[in-house]
């Protein structure tokens, strides 16, 4: 008997001390011990798909202000905001699928912060394999390779166009939808990749348009013009920064009409097509960056956002026939090619 009343003794010590300790964890570290929700399954808020060069719209119905919603993807970050067809509720955002990226299953994890609370979503991005053209060339070796001086000034030019596109504007500075900046004969080359002399140039991350020298380049949406440049490669160049890590390029201009700083509306013409830099004839490369990612500048036209009053009036271009450009080194970053 008075061994059952010491070992109940004991039990209840026992119990005493691991409760006391439980609590006393639990007010250091209350997010490991008593989670309001289990961790998100991997792709548990819906799978979406998309090609190489694609832009994807993901939307969150059930959320509403939210201090910020930011996804990973990737390596990359992408903003999302209120959605304004949802009426107040739910927020929606572009995810970039560049050109390069891995065919596969891919994670695309949101966190949405509500005070001091953060929501976690997770979907499943399957990407998809795009079939990109590829050209081989046999080309004089002058043609090909550059010499050091031009290889140092590509490089700072680079450089330059990094450091200006790595902060990622906290406004959306666009409302309705994108347009195409000129109207000519699209030569489709998008992603395309030309094997020189046995060499992989890099994949042209635009697509080029055909026109007459001198028509009217416009603003394929609002925002602020972040660089305007004059590359060994792209020739002279706007870069536009619509928002929320949107860009748009423009290269190859005869003349550039916008200063760095400028404000920009879409429709406004900002330059005018020329054949500047390495090209064989007049024609406009444009380009978008989403969030980092190389896309198909014309996959912004079919986003589901209100037409753009701009697109009403568009400026027609009646090229001969669709321009070439030259490629780059293999090594070349982002600023055109």
């Amino acid at each position: 008997m008075r061994r059952t009343l010491n070992r109940a003794k004991a039990m209840s010590f026992l119990d005493r001390f691991l409760i006391i300790s439980v609590v006393l964890l639990a007010s250091v570290f209350p997010v490991e011990l008593f989670p309001n929700t289990g961790p998100v399954p991997r792709g548990g808020d819906g799978q979406i798909s998309g090609k190489q060069g694609q832009v994807l719209v993901v939307t969150i119905p059930d959320l509403k202000e939210a201090a910020s919603v930011k996804g990973r993807f990737m390596g990359r970050t992408m903003t999302l905001f209120p959605n304004p067809a949802a009426g107040g509720t739910g927020y929606i955002g572009l995810l970039g699928i560049d050109l390069q990226d891995e065919p596969g299953s891919h994670e695309l994890a949101v966190d949405a912060q509500l005070g001091e609370q953060t929501r976690h979503f997770s979907y499943q991005v399957l990407v998809v394999k795009e079939k990109f053209a590829v050209e081989h060339l046999k080309l004089p070796k002058e043609k090909v390779d550059l010499d050091e001086k031009a290889t140092a000034r590509w490089k700072a030019e680079q450089e330059q166009v990094r450091k200006a596109l790595a902060e990622e504007s906290a406004m959306r500075l666009w409302q309705t939808g994108f347009i195409e900046p000129v109207h000519g004969k699209r030569t489709g080359i998008f992603g395309s990749v030309r094997v020189m002399n046995g060499q992989p140039r890099n994949p042209h991350n635009g697509e080029d348009i055909g026109a007459p020298a001198g028509t009217d380049v416009m603003a394929s949406n609002d925002g602020v013009v972040r660089l305007v440049v004059d590359h060994i490669f792209s020739g002279r160049g706007i870069f536009v920064d619509h928002g929320l890590g949107l860009y748009s390029m423009y290269f190859h201009l005869s003349e550039t009409l916008v200063n760095e700083g400028d404000l920009v509306k879409a429709g406004q013409v900002i330059g005018k097509v020329g054949a500047t830099g390495r090209a064989t004839g007049p024609h406009l490369h444009w380009g978008m960056k989403v969030n980092g990612a190389r896309v198909n500048p014309y996959a912004l036209l079919d986003l589901p956002f209100p037409q753009n009053p701009a697109a009403v009036s568009p400026v027609l271009a009646t090229p001969s026939s669709p321009p070439r450009e030259e490629s780059s080194p293999a090594a070349a970053g982002g600023d055109g090619r």
